[in-house]
């Protein structure tokens, strides 16, 4: 199973963020979110940490987040089994999707009221 994103979709809410963050830690910690948004002036990109993705490319264009120039293979690189983008800001420990536990049951795609997030089979 993958999280199969669609960008066009996404609203911006960024309710998975805080969902993803209260089952992880019992709070609302976007820091601590496998997940993250990231708002353009035309689009919404939600990338989430991990190999449980299915993201396709978007040509690399730049995306804008908090001031910064972010390329759009940011989201193969957080797809990637291997490297993390996100960390755990008090301690630096790679944040990677797992599904919200086992048995599967990710919160960003029971919460996405857009829809944007869906699971999939391989």
């Amino acid at each position: 199973m993958k999280i199969k994103i669609d960008h066009t979709k996404c609203c911006g809410c960024k309710l998975c963020e805080v969902a993803c963050s209260l089952s992880h830690t019992g709070a609302v910690n976007i820091q601590c979110s496998r997940i993250r948004v990231y708002i353009g002036e035309e689009f919404c990109l939600p990338v989430i940490a991990g190999p449980y993705t299915e993201a396709a490319c978007n040509s690399k264009g730049v995306v804008m987040y908090e001031g910064h120039e972010v390329d759009e293979c940011v989201v193969c690189r957080a797809s990637c089994p291997v490297k993390s983008v996100f960390k755990e800001p008090d301690v630096g420990i790679p944040l990677k999707c797992d599904f919200c536990g086992d048995p599967p049951n990710p919160q960003c795609v029971l919460w996405c009221p857009a829809e944007a997030l869906t699971l999939v089979d391989d």
